[in-house]
């Protein structure tokens, strides 16, 4: 039987970095996504109201890849005032070829953040304008930040403000995230003053309310929706998308059922059956995103399997080369 590679948390950071490394592994995904012959399976999605929390497991096999990845990501949206994180999970690395359990990623969703943060990252990438230098981030998590982050890879972003319910945690989010890149970053309490000052807006948050109104939008505007990836959740007024000159899902029966589209749906804001170019077309060059700095562009981003197998073969190769990990026998 061959050995099974195990990676800490702690050996995954070592070796796995927000950067423009992974912001195209990410996109890779997206591209193989879009060529056809990936087998991407439905999310299994389980809520457990009592604890406010939930559990989605994703997977994906992608041609040319050699294994591919089953990932198991709680998030327990209470558990900070505990002193817990409110995500977890890890990932299971198996051989496309025969099967075989290769790696045990024991990563505490912290290949999730990133490969979540890289998505981000890739859509502004593709249709924010490229003058881009202002960004919103609503939320004040480690996800907003790692947004905040991976935009000022792809685009020249200079100044940025942080929104959120918990004013003291956006202040301090700000703060931190100012020190870090060396822009400026400022909490805000009015979310329509922080969405007109930004060219990207970046929503990180479980809310279940709209946080933000179709007429706060401006033309040139690029918005990455993060947040919705449960049916409950929602961030977008539906007025959003109808005003939207492109509307672009990661995987669009995933955000049919699960994100901003399933609102909007619902709402009676876009249509029931209308078909969109998916981040991936927009990637490989099938469909065009922005077509003029005047756009208003929208990304879904509900999480796909692809990006898992993705961050979590990247990794597992990563390591091979720094030559870290525990091998055991089976």
């Amino acid at each position: 039987m061959p050995a099974i590679k195990i990676l800490s948390e702690t050996q995954l950071r070592q070796i796995v970095r927000l950067n423009l490394e992974a912001v195209d592994c990410v996109e890779s995904a997206f591209a193989a996504l879009a060529g056809g012959g990936v087998i991407m399976p439905p999310i299994l999605s389980m809520a457990i109201p009592d604890a406010n929390g939930e559990v989605d497991v994703k997977t994906a096999y992608v041609p040319g890849i050699e294994s591919f990845a089953l990932k198991v990501s709680p998030g327990f949206f209470d558990n900070p005032a505990s002193g817990l994180p409110s995500t977890s999970g890890l990932m299971v690395l198996f051989s496309a070829r025969t099967g075989m359990v290769e790696a045990l990623l024991l990563d505490n969703g912290y290949l999730t953040d990133i490969r979540t943060a890289a998505a981000g990252g890739v859509a502004a990438r593709h249709l924010a304008v490229e003058t881009a230098s202002s960004a919103c981030i609503f939320g004040a998590g480690t996800q907003a930040r790692l947004q905040l982050q991976a935009l000022c890879l792809v685009r020249p972003i200079t100044s940025a403000v942080i929104w959120a319910r918990d004013a003291g945690k956006a202040d301090k989010t700000a703060a931190d995230l100012a020190q870090t890149l060396g822009i400026d970053v400022r909490a805000v309490e009015d979310p329509s003053e922080a969405v007109s000052r930004a060219d990207v807006i970046v929503t990180t948050t479980p809310s279940s309310v709209p946080l933000i109104k179709a007429d706060w939008l401006r033309a040139g505007q690029h918005v990455t929706a993060m947040g919705s990836d449960q049916e409950h959740k929602n961030e977008l007024d539906p007025g959003c998308l109808a005003r939207a000159d492109a509307y672009v899902p990661d995987r669009q029966s995933q955000t049919e059922l699960l994100g901003e589209l399933h609102h909007a749906i619902g709402a009676g804001a876009v249509p029931k059956g209308q078909a969109f170019a998916e981040l991936g077309d927009i990637v490989s060059g099938k469909s065009a995103g922005r077509r003029s700095a005047e756009d208003i562009t929208i990304a879904d981003l509900t999480g796909t399997g692809v990006q898992d197998t993705a961050i979590a073969t990247y990794a597992r190769r990563l390591a091979s080369a720094a030559k870290i990990g525990t091998q055991i026998d089976t």
